[in-house]
This record gives C-alpha cells, structure tokens and sequence, in this order.
C-alpha cells in the first residue's frame, strides 16, 4: 500500500474510511506520529502536499545530534532530551544512521576555550547519557592537527573529539513512513489539505485536493494533527488562530565541495569569523559545509542558495582551513531547507530555540511545530498522547516506538548488522551483481535490498539505456516508496542531486523515460517531469543559476 502504482486505490480507502487520528504533514514529525499512533492501535491516515520529506525534513545539516550550542543558551531540557534520542535513532535505524566522531577545535579568542569546551562536552555526555567509548576526549593542538591537517594553526589551542551521528534526513523520513504503512497507515503524497470539515464547531476532517489531476477528496477522522513544519500557519488559518503562537522561518544553507578539492578527513565544528558554529562534514567523495541561519520570508516551498549564502560559507572555510583554495567554481551543489520555529520576540535567528511546542485550537485542531531532527520520535510520543488521551485512553497502548526498528533496519544488533551487509555482499553475485554492489544496496537498503536484488536479477534481459542497478531501484522505488517523478527519485529517494549531482545530470533523461513507461505519464507530464527535475538541477548548481 506504498507503491505508486496502487495510490489511487489508497486515495480511494481514504475518503471511505473514518479514521481515528489524520495527520497534514508529510515531514519527519508526520511520519513519526504516524508511525507512534498506528503502532497503538489507532486508525491513521497522513497527506503530504508535495512529496514526502520535500520540504524541512530533506534539507538539514543531515545530523541526528544532541546540538551543543545549546548549552551556550542554558536549553538544558533540549540538550539532554534529544541527546538521548540519537542513539534510539541510531539503533532503530542502522542502515540510515552511523555515528561520526566530530572535532571541536578551539583557538586562541574563539567562542570555546579549553576549560570551556571540556566541560561543556562532558556536561553533553552526561546530559546525554552518552556510553563510555563514545564519550569526549580531549586534544592537545598537535593531536588536533593530526586528526585534521587541514585547520588554522594559527592560534590553535586544541579540541574536543566526541560523537555526533550523521543520517540521510529524507532516507529516515522514508523508512519512518514505510514502517507506518506496514503497520497500518494510509499515507499519500501530492495531497494538499485545503479545509476542514465541521461537526458542531469541531473539526472532523478535511478536504484535500489531490495535485497530480486536481480531483478533491473528503477524508474524516476524530483528531487531525497539523504536522506541516513551514505551513503549520498556514493550515492554522484554514481553521482559526486560536492563540498568540506563531512561527518564525529560518533559512539554512548548505554547499557541496568534491574532495579532491577539499580533503577533508574529520568531520568539523568550528567558529566562523562572526563566531557561529558551522558544521564540514565529509561524506563519501564529498564534503559539506553549513549552516547559515537567516530570518525568511519568501517562497516557502523553494528556498534557494544566494551569492550571499554561498559566500559566507566560503568565507568560513577560508577562514578555518586557510590552505584550501575553495571558490565558488567550486561549489559543485547547495540546498536550502526552512526552519520552522516559535517565533521569539526580538531575538536573533540563531537565538530562537529549537524546542517544539503543541497547542490546540477551540475546534480541536492539534498542533505540532518547532523541535529538532533527532527529537522526531519524543515528538510524535507526546502528540499521540494526547491524542489517545482524547480519544479513548483505555482502547489504545502505549508508545512502542523507542526499541523498534524502522523499515530496513531490522538486524538485532550494531554486530549483526555489519555482518549482515558481509552476507549481502556475497550473496549479491548470485544475483549478477558484483559484491560491492551488494555492500553497496544492503548498505543503503538494509533489510528489504532482498527486494532490490530480485528487481536487479529479472532485469538481467532489459537493454533498456540504464545501469541494471539504478532501474532496479527505480523499480523499487516506485512499488514500495510512492515514487512518482524522476526529482523524488533522485532527490528525496536517493540523495543525488546534492552529492553526485554529475550522475544526476548524466541519467536525467533516460531516467524520465524510463519512469514514463512504467508510470504511464502523458507526454505533457514527461516534458514536465524533466523540466521540473531540470530546474532543481539548475537551483542546486551555484554555477548553473543567473545572478549567482
């Protein structure tokens, strides 16, 4: 019931059904609570406007942490709740979630001095409940060095090495949902909520317009759940304004350098010369630099890079790294994702705090925004307690969500999982795939690349103009991930657009063609999709847009 191909006949379920709990939002937090209610034994629907995950929930720094700023703005409560929350992500999601040791360097004049980031580091391990070989040490500047060659000498002090773990944000999204449906969910994406529907001054369900043929629909349920990250205001007004609560949009920016061009070795957090805190990060062949933090009020649903944006963040490698030659030539791409947080009045955008909030309206409308990546889960459990609290508390058990694993991520054990992706490695050849091929799709996969591998071996024949591993996945994509257009393929499935943008680029159309054939697009919707998969590219692309 998450194929593409059967999403018509999940809409129809959906305007027949009377549904315990329906969720707007399609993000990290509505998978989250999807996945909490339906696994208490509540009936769940969710709509998705754009894609799953389009907006705030593929566009992160891409960290399940704890966030250590926050210590500097005493948000105790935060750094110690999501702090243990990374490693229920961790292992909930091995396949999509691997730690990464980060180094804090400090300088001479910095924002963290030696006794200041020593103790604000054991401070987050023991708010964390951080195990012990994960726990910070601390370096001396010749240690520090050596980690990482790259850093400013000048006035180096030291640093702080500790744990941090990295994710694929649109990935975890997926898995999240896809375990949802499993359990019982109906979620749909391109299904935007355009009104509710009214019983005695209470809200018991929503129009929603379908965006692929603009047909409407009526879905109903006992407690709907505004989960819609950048929009929460915006669906708040298709109801009422019940209190002062409002957001506050942030942008965060973020570019992408190949390695040969910058080498980097160790994943960094460090001081930019106006003293925030950026994140490089290496990853695979790649390395990436963010993040900026700036008020936003324009087009919510496409954020983009500026010259501005991409500057800064080449300053802050000049800055920390001085022998890296990086220019904006350079840059081969950049996202930019919105953050939805509650507004604070006169407060700078990196001052606002990152906490969630729930309010409800006098119709009942529950509403859910702020909060951090790595809290999704602690999120969802508060929401969904309150609504079985609504409903009928004795029915429904309770949250479930903390030991289980998410779709593809059901190995055990760290220890089991690695052999797992041995195992893959070498049975992949029966399939007519090499073995780091295999690594390379159980890695990424975990659990269902059985899935893939099948799809790979029955395309054995197909002379179709595409690697077999890529129309394997395109395959899977579609039948198990509601994949409907090349840009959700290669941006919110797999990631590409922002680290193998050249592949992207190389397969942009034989892909298109090949999804035309198998999702039967019209020949306006293929001249669309491509042109729509093209724009991104061209977005993405610092060299690639006019006036940047």
């Amino acid at each position: 019931m998450f194929s593409a191909i059967t999403r018509p006949k999940v809409k129809e379920f959906m305007g027949e059904y009377q549904f315990d709990l329906l969720i707007i939002g399609g993000g990290i937090t509505g998978a989250g609570i999807a996945l909490d209610a339906v696994t208490r034994g509540l009936s769940v629907a969710l709509v998705e406007m754009q894609d799953f995950a389009e907006g705030t929930s593929s566009r992160s720094t891409k960290l399940v942490h704890g966030g250590l700023r926050y210590l500097k703005q005493l948000e105790v409560k935060i750094v110690a709740e999501t702090g243990k929350e990374r490693d229920i992500v961790y292992h909930n999601a091995l396949h999509v979630t691997e730690p990464e040791r980060m180094l804090l360097p400090f300088h001479k004049g910095g924002t963290f001095g030696k006794f200041t980031t020593s103790v604000g580091l054991f401070t987050y391990d023991k708010l964390a409940g951080v195990k012990k070989e994960e726990r910070r040490e601390m370096l001396t500047a010749e240690e520090t060095l050596a980690m990482e060659p790259l850093l400013k000498r000048k006035g180096l002090r030291g640093g702080g090495h500790y744990v941090e773990y990295r994710t694929d944000d649109a990935r975890l999204t997926i898995e999240t949902m896809k375990k949802a449906v499993q359990k019982g969910a109906l979620c749909l994406n391109y299904m935007k909520a355009e009104s509710f529907i009214y019983d005695d001054g209470k809200v018991v369900g929503a129009t929603v317009n379908d965006q692929l043929n603009d047909e409407s629909l009526r879905i109903t349920a006992s407690t709907i759940v505004n989960a819609a990250g950048p929009w929460v205001d915006d669906v708040r007004k298709k109801d009422e304004l019940s209190n002062d609560k409002r957001l506050r949009l942030t942008k965060g920016v973020h570019i992408v350098i190949d390695q040969k061009v910058f080498p980097l070795r160790q994943a960094v957090y460090f001081d930019a010369p106006d003293k925030r805190m950026i994140f490089a990060i290496p990853r695979g062949q790649k390395a990436y630099i963010g993040t900026t933090d700036t008020i936003y009020d324009k087009d919510t649903m496409n954020p983009l890079a500026t010259k501005e944006d991409v500057a800064y963040l080449l300053d802050t490698v000049h800055h920390m790294f001085p022998d890296v030659a990086v220019t904006r030539e350079d840059v081969e791409s950049t996202w930019a994702g919105v953050r939805p947080l509650i507004y604070e009045d006169g407060k700078d955008p990196s001052e606002i705090s990152r906490k969630d909030e729930m309010w409800e309206a006098g119709s009942g409308l529950i509403t859910i925004a702020g909060g951090k990546l790595t809290g999704y889960r602690k999120m969802a459990e508060t929401v969904v307690d309150r609504v079985v609290k609504r409903l009928r508390p004795d029915e429904f058990g309770p949250c479930v969500t903390e030991h289980l694993p998410l779709s593809g991520g059901d190995f055990g054990s760290i220890e089991k999982f690695e052999a797992y992706i041995t195992s893959k490695a070498n049975e992949a050849e029966l399939f007519g795939l090499t073995k780091k091929e295999g690594e390379q799709l159980a890695s990424f996969y975990g659990t269902n690349v059985d899935t893939v591998f099948t799809y790979a071996h029955t395309l054995k024949t197909d002379t179709t103009d595409l690697p077999r591993i890529l129309k394997a996945e395109i395959l899977y994509a579609i039948h198990h991930e509601m994949t409907l257009s090349p840009s959700d393929f290669f941006i919110r499935r797999r990631g590409d657009l922002y680290f193998n943008i050249s592949l992207v680029k190389k397969y942009k159309e034989a892909v298109t063609d090949y999804m035309a054939v198998l999702l039967s697009y019209s020949d306006e919707s293929k001249k669309h999709y491509l042109r729509e998969l093209e724009n991104h590219i061209a977005e993405a692309e610092v060299k690639g847009r006019t006036g940047i």
